[in-house]
């Protein structure tokens, strides 16, 4: 089930098993018609693609998606 991560191997280790069946995901207001998605579960942030919602979600730590988002804002992501 594509709502269900188990001990997912990423960054930092291991995550827990989180169930993300009942998950409040949020859509950007910005950018094109909510492609990404993120839900805040169990002190940890999930992000999907609102466009394929049955693809696992990616699973960060808080200080992971601290990181990630100062590194948007910084624009260390942008097309040059």
């Amino acid at each position: 089930m594509a709502d269900t991560i188990t001990d997912q191997r990423l960054a930092g280790g291991p995550r827990p098993a989180l169930d993300l069946t009942h998950a409040e995901w949020q859509t950007s207001t910005r950018g094109v018609g909510g492609d990404v998605q993120i839900a805040f579960v169990e002190g940890y942030v999930a992000m999907r693609n609102g466009r394929s919602p049955e693809i696992p979600a990616l699973i960060f730590t808080p200080a992971e998606w601290r990181g990630f988002v100062l590194g948007a804002r910084a624009g260390e992501f942008d097309l040059t």
